[in-house]
């Protein structure tokens, strides 16, 4: 099952690693994770997206929060929180293409933020979905390259 997990902890030299450090010393698999200073300068949110069932994962937690420099651990149920990722697409184009990619990227509410004689990079904000869906339809025109910040949350409460 996949889990949502934020850690919030102190804006201090060391922590990412001591964090990644407990899940592969422990063999816990990292899909996903995205660091960054939070509204305190002094607090850094961490938002990890690992698998694991319902045990693992509290175990997870509770390793988390012996971490010195770990303020808050909240595993997130589906719906309890707000997410987004962006990501940066490059996409190969031709004359023909280039008017179809365009308007897929207008559809999606997303920017092309660089044009190249065969190429377009394309910014695009959403949730995992809408991501999915999108890089799905750049497929059939030829994704070159392609850069996902991985998922940031914020709870919802």
């Amino acid at each position: 099952m996949r889990h949502t997990i934020s850690v919030l902890v102190e804006n201090k030299f060391g922590v990412l690693t001591r964090v990644a450090g407990l899940f592969s010393g422990r063999g816990y698999n990292i899909d996903s994770l995205n660091v960054a200073p939070t509204h305190d300068s002094t607090a850094s949110r961490m938002s990890i997206v690992t698998h694991g069932d319902e045990a693992t994962v509290e175990q997870i937690i509770k390793q988390l929060n012996k971490l010195p420099d770990v303020l808050k651990v909240q595993d997130f149920g589906e719906g309890e929180f707000v997410d987004r990722e962006l990501v940066l697409a490059k996409v190969a184009v031709d004359a023909k293409s280039r008017a179809e990619v365009m308007q897929i990227t207008d559809i999606f509410r997303a920017k092309i933020v660089d044009v190249q004689p065969k190429s377009l990079t394309i910014e695009i904000t959403g949730n995992e979905s809408k991501v999915e869906k999108f890089i799905e339809l750049m497929n059939p025109f030829g994704l070159l390259d392609l850069t996902r910040t991985g998922k940031a949350v914020m709870p919802r409460k």
